[in-house]
């Protein structure tokens, strides 16, 4: 039988739903799955009976971030190839932003690294009770890939969740802004379906420029230009090649993610996991 798609589209009263189909790996975003989510949203975009857009993800989380394992096997090189691999990934991230219909992330289990910003480039967030959120890629050598969360919660917020790589839970989440709403997760799904569905009774030609006046107001506060800086130093941080970067890759390469994970978390001496500040991160299945 072929392959299930990494993206399985359902169509709604109100438009569409997506759903990030990698379930074993907590839905990591590799390269086939961000082009697949791509081409998935220009295909949404271009129907007229679309009028809402839903990302969700299929399993236990919404997404973990980047494939890291994908990243350690491929010996991505210098500064210049890491800008551009990053360039990509912000440009698809970025799709979601700019639609010109509205995105609402429909979050669960976990939104970490990358798939927290795709959630914080969608248009709203919902998320289940219990979700744990986080940009935790300064724990093994990375970076954020697109600097949305300083235009969301502030300078302050915002470095003490890069700077220590911690995880909140939806509700500190909602309470600093990151997210709108926290609900259930038995009613997580209907409650995404009744925000769509009053969304869907706004029309496009009204929506659309709203959407464009919201994105220019984050422009002329340097948004772009905070993106832009953020690849440059983003590929110069992916490139170091320290030996806590040259280690984590070994152990990715020859034990497995969930090894990996394991070493990073004794690093960082992980005696917070589960109060809501420690990364209590689970690994994503290594077969």
């Amino acid at each position: 039988m072929p392959d299930e798609a990494v993206v399985l589209t359902e169509r709604t009263p109100w438009g569409v739903r997506l759903t990030l189909n990698r379930p074993a790996k907590l839905n990591a975003l590799n390269g086939e799955l961000v082009a697949a989510l791509v081409a998935a949203l220009d295909e949404a975009e271009t129907d007229d009976a679309v009028r809402v857009i839903v990302l969700e993800g299929a399993g236990r989380a919404f997404s973990s971030g980047y494939d890291l394992t994908e990243e350690a096997e491929g010996a991505i090189g210098g500064p210049v190839a890491w800008r551009e691999l990053l360039a990509a990934d912000v440009a698809a991230t970025l799709r979601f932003l700019d639609s010109p219909k509205p995105v609402i992330a429909q979050v669960h289990g976990y939104a970490l690294a990358g798939g927290l910003e795709l959630a914080m480039a969608c248009d709203l967030i919902v998320a289940a009770e219990g979700t744990k959120l986080g940009e935790p890629e300064i724990r093994y050598g990375s970076a954020p890939v697109t600097l949305l969360m300083p235009f969301l919660i502030g300078q302050k917020r915002t470095r003490e969740l890069l700077l220590t790589g911690d995880l909140i839970d939806a509700a500190e989440a909602e309470r600093i802004g990151l997210i709108n709403r926290v609900v259930p997760a038995n009613a997580l799904a209907a409650e995404v379906d009744r925000l769509a569905d009053r969304l869907a009774r706004t029309p496009p030609e009204v929506m659309g420029p709203t959407k464009r006046m919201l994105n220019r107001a984050m422009d002329v506060a340097g948004f772009r230009l905070a993106v832009e800086a953020g690849l440059d130093l983003g590929a110069i941080i992916n490139a170091a090649d320290t030996p806590e970067q040259r280690e984590w890759d070994s152990i990715v390469r020859r034990d497995g993610l969930k090894a990996a994970l394991a070493w990073r978390d004794r690093r960082y001496d992980e005696r917070l996991a589960g109060d809501g500040h420690g990364s209590d991160v689970p690994a994503a299945d290594d077969g």
